[in-house]
């Protein structure tokens, strides 16, 4: 706890200030949804953007293919916000992994999902605003058009992960029920355990409670976190006010890796 604290008092006096490691250790892992991209109503909503995707190119050149995403969202989906450029990713808070040889490993999904998805399809008919989202491997409970509703579903979620043996992950304005043994952490850890990541600095940059475990783990293995937004607390060291922060912190370092 003191060490969050720490890393708070640190974040703020640093805030849009990233201290990027030498071009030729940077791992760099980001998020997708409220750091690359706006947070939408629906998830549907989030598209690609020109901008974008050539940003995306141009890091991931300059780095040598030191780059990935960790999202909640599914490889498919990834693959579409980032405008059909394919990088090493992690879908479904790690439920998917695909590695910089496009080598993709999956968890089966845990049984529990087939009745828990009638459950919560069943619930979100009874209440116009709720969303259900079908994934690998997982389910998100999404009520941020009903947020009147969100007491209600995080202890229904809690309630069926605990009955069907799902892992209950909590975000902003939805609930998560998985697969459980994966989580963006471990999704790091993994990446940075083979080439082209090994032996680089990893810095996870994300906004969320699911990209915790992202940065208590780069900060584990040498590196830090950037968080997006005000939420506390937090493990990570740094911090970028919003998505249009992140675009611009990520566009200067592609001018400085341009550079090299």
């Amino acid at each position: 706890m003191n060490q969050i604290r720490q890393n708070a008092t640190s974040r703020a006096a640093e805030r849009d200030a990233v201290p990027w490691p030498r071009p030729e250790r940077l791992a760099l892992f980001l998020d997708l949804d409220g750091t690359l991209a706006p947070i939408a109503p629906h998830p549907a909503a989030v598209g690609p953007t020109p901008d974008r995707t050539a940003l995306l190119r141009r890091l991931h050149g300059h780095l040598q293919g030191r780059m990935a995403i960790l999202s909640g969202r599914a490889l498919s989906e990834i693959d579409r916000i980032c405008g059909g450029v394919r990088l090493p990713a992690a879908g479904v808070h790690g439920l998917q992994r695909r590695d910089a040889c496009e080598h993709v490993i999956e968890t089966f999904p845990a049984p529990g999902l087939k009745p828990v998805t009638a459950v919560l399809e069943a619930y979100a008919a009874l209440h116009p605003g709720v969303l259900v989202e079908v994934k690998p491997g997982a389910l998100a409970l999404h009520v941020r058009q009903a947020q009147a509703r969100a007491e209600e579903a995080a202890a229904m979620a809690a309630e069926l992960a605990k009955a069907y043996g799902l892992e209950l992950q909590a975000g902003d304005q939805v609930f998560e029920l998985k697969t459980p043994g994966a989580n963006k952490g471990a999704a790091l850890a993994a990446f940075m355990a083979e080439a082209p990541f090994e032996g680089g600095v990893p810095v996870m940059i994300g906004d969320d409670l699911t990209d915790e475990h992202a940065f208590e783990a780069a900060q584990r293995l040498g590196g830090f976190g950037v968080l997006v937004g005000d939420r506390q607390p937090s493990a990570a060291r740094h911090g970028l006010a919003d998505v249009d922060a992140v675009m611009t912190a990520l566009a200067g370092l592609a001018d400085r890796l341009e550079r090299v």
